[in-house]
């Protein structure tokens, strides 16, 4: 076989590998999109702010915020910002104001979208829910009692940056819907081809030695080191679309797959989604640092936990 014949074939090889990895993604994501189309319409984004406004007090925010939270929850963090800086105008919004949103948007946002990709890879709706709705809120309550009593926490809030106001209607909704899922599979393919790289290199084993020690802390395998990285980095849908594949392959535990996507549920696109949380002039120690503290004491814990169920259900039936 010559240089060139083998090269077309792993192109082929990886075209496909990408391609699945993609298809798995489009059959939960599809759906999941117009289901919140569909609620959006029906003015679901309203209940949930009527729901949230309450705990927006307990946490030390305004009442109003719970529609921003709302938005986040049901699509996504651009549309949650655009909310943002549409009521901003009208408040007075501290440091440890917008610090606590954002970290609320950070852990809890693009729930439907993001828990059927969870579902999909074993994660079940009610863990999502838990982690990250509840989770948020945990984070957001502990960050508020700290920041309290720091007046640095009590200066005004300054933007950096003001997103412009998305189309509205249906066309619109869709040529966005269909530039996104087009950009969802280049990533892919890009990750994919990356990984196989990295695997024909010998890079793929330092990388998994580099993060042998955090990854043994969370009780994850080393199998789940790319997905981690991928999912840590550019989000959870496209480690998750992965780890889907590493899965349907067998080169992934059931565990190490849970315990992987239940730290990408708080902890993900830490770059991206991380920066434009930045715009709205939170500060770096509540939406990045915190945050990872706590991921990693949460996942730290429910990894020693549902190791002790296991070691029952094991130690019963054999008993």
């Amino acid at each position: 076989m010559t240089t060139l014949q083998r090269f077309s074939q792993e192109t082929k090889a990886i075209f496909n590998e990408a391609f699945k990895a993609y298809y798995a993604l489009l059959k939960i994501m599809v759906p999941a999109l117009l289901i919140v189309k569909v609620l959006q319409m029906l003015g679901a984004i309203d209940v949930i702010a009527t729901v949230l406004s309450p705990l927006m007090s307990m946490l030390g925010l305004p009442d109003l915020l719970g529609i921003v939270w709302a938005t986040a929850l049901l699509t996504n963090i651009f549309s949650a910002l655009i909310v943002f800086f549409g009521l901003a105008s009208d408040l007075s919004l501290t440091v440890e104001h917008v610090t606590v949103l954002g970290t609320l948007i950070l852990v809890g946002h693009s729930i439907p979208i993001e828990g059927a990709v969870a579902r999909r890879a074993g994660v079940p709706w009610w863990m999502t829910i838990t982690l990250r709705v509840g989770g948020a809120l945990v984070l957001g309550a502990i960050l508020h009692a700290i920041y309290a009593d720091l007046p640095a926490f009590q200066q005004p809030a300054q933007f950096i940056w003001q997103p412009q106001a998305e189309e509205t209607g249906l066309v619109a909704w869709l040529v966005s819907q269909l530039k996104t899922l087009a950009t969802v599979f280049i990533i892919i393919l890009a990750l994919v081809t990356l990984l196989k790289l990295l695997q024909l290199l010998g890079l793929e084993r330092w990388i998994h030695f580099a993060l042998a020690p955090l990854l043994r802390i969370l009780g994850i395998g080393h199998t789940a080191a790319n997905v981690t990285v991928i999912g840590f980095t550019l989000g959870l849908s496209y480690g998750a679309g992965l780890l889907i594949r590493d899965l349907d392959k067998g080169v992934m535990s059931k565990r190490d797959a849970y315990l992987a996507l239940c730290f990408l549920c708080l902890m993900h696109s830490v770059i991206e989604d991380t920066l434009l949380i930045v715009a709205m002039g939170a500060d770096l120690s509540g939406i990045l640092w915190a945050r990872l503290l706590f991921a990693f004491v949460v996942i730290s814990v429910l990894s020693r936990v549902t190791l002790h169920w296991e070691q029952r259900r094991t130690n019963g039936s054999t008993g």
